[in-house]
């Protein structure tokens, strides 16, 4: 890297990770999450409007290593455990949740005259749920130890790990270049396979490194251990044709399963705190805003198709609510399966990385996860139980 790369990344750099902080206590303080903010300084900052991040190499590869821990902390935060409590009806809205917003979203960017690929990856980016928004918006309203909340995040931690098994899927088809059923089978297997495998080996050497570190008097090397841990586990993940973020997830459930846990939490923080809004600011800089008016009849496909994902987004984890049981009310699960954050945009990344997504179907994609992000506080609380 010349001197001149270098001062373009470290100018970067500091311009968008203190505009990501700015913006997303802004958004914090009116009630949304922080990562609305992040999308929207990166708008901004982004080379369609201030040129203030420009998205060189450097600023691409640090989103990447944001992406991997990002990750790498959700599936650190992962409680198998919750999952397990709930059981079945977790299960099944998770399930419902997925096929019915993937089948949503696949027949929308199809009659939007897109390819099968693309249709494909659209489905996919709308299947997941966000733990982090949900999670925090149950606590914040008092709802998190309900049953309610503990269905739904249950089903979120199902979502998430189904929703990391399509994209390896989805991935594997367009690599491929053909959506067939075998390929599909063979990529989920895989997916499974490593996941288990992570768990089943990955558990004892976790464990080991964690006790191999507890006496350590090198400051930070619990947290470095952990994220070389993440990498190594990312890369063995990529080279086993599974994607690598879902090779991050499962270095955190495999960590996330020892007795210091709480602690790794601690020192990862502050290192996603830097490296993670990168990457949202990143997807927020590569949207065109000339793509977004809708004056212009070129751009009318992209934001009916946005319009029509936002109603499938939101419509069918919603309706995946209404498959619960007991004594709950369906509608405010419902509610808490509706936003995607962070996990839809990392569908949308790599889906453009790979050429799945071209401009109009990212920027819908994008603006759906946007809009179901959005939406989900003043839902939750308008929906929250009277007796709760």
């Amino acid at each position: 890297m010349d001197p001149g790369e270098l001062t373009t990344f470290l100018l970067a750099f500091a311009v968008a990770l203190l505009g990501a902080k700015l913006f997303g206590e802004l958004a914090e303080r009116i009630g949304q999450p922080a990562v609305l903010g992040e999308l929207a300084v990166g708008v901004l900052l982004g080379p369609s409007l201030l040129g203030l991040v420009p998205l060189t190499a450097g600023i691409l590869l640090v989103a990447e290593i944001g992406v991997l821990l990002l990750l790498f902390e959700v599936g650190l935060e992962t409680d198998l455990e919750e999952l397990l409590r709930v059981g079945a009806p977790a299960l099944v809205v998770a399930v419902v949740g997925m096929v019915l917003p993937f089948a949503g979203g696949y027949l929308a960017t199809r009659a939007a005259a897109f390819p099968a690929l693309t249709a494909v990856f659209v489905g996919a980016a709308l299947t997941a749920t966000s733990i982090g928004i949900t999670s925090r918006v149950l606590s914040e309203i008092g709802m998190l130890d309900t049953r309610e909340g503990r269905i739904i995040l249950g089903a979120a931690v199902a979502d998430d790990i189904l929703g990391l098994v399509v994209l390896a899927v989805v991935s594997q088809l367009v690599a491929t270049g053909s959506v067939g059923v075998g390929t599909a089978l063979r990529a989920a297997g895989l997916s499974f396979l490593f996941l288990l495998g992570a768990l089943v080996i990955g558990l004892p050497l976790g464990r080991l490194l964690v006790r191999f570190v507890r006496g350590a008097r090198v400051r930070g090397v619990l947290a470095a251990v952990a994220v070389a841990f993440a990498l190594l586990a990312a890369l063995g993940a990529q080279e086993a044709g599974s994607a690598a973020i879902v090779g991050a997830f499962a270095a955190g459930l495999v960590l996330a399963r020892t007795d210091r846990r709480h602690d790794l939490q601690n020192a990862l923080g502050p290192t996603v705190d830097v490296f993670a809004p990168i990457f949202f600011v990143s997807i927020g800089a590569q949207l065109d805003v000339r793509y977004l008016n809708p004056f212009d009849a070129a751009n009318r496909p992209a934001l009916l198709l946005a319009l029509a994902l936002v109603a499938t987004g939101v419509l069918g984890k919603f309706a995946a609510g209404f498959s619960a049981w007991g004594k709950v009310r369906r509608s405010f699960i419902g509610a808490g399966m509706v936003p995607r954050g962070e996990v839809g945009l990392i569908f949308a990344q790599i889906g453009r990385q790979n050429g799945a997504l071209p401009e109009p179907a990212f920027i819908a994609v994008v603006l759906a996860v946007f809009a179901t992000t959005f939406v989900t506080p003043p839902l939750l609380k308008a929906l929250k139980p009277a007796a709760s």
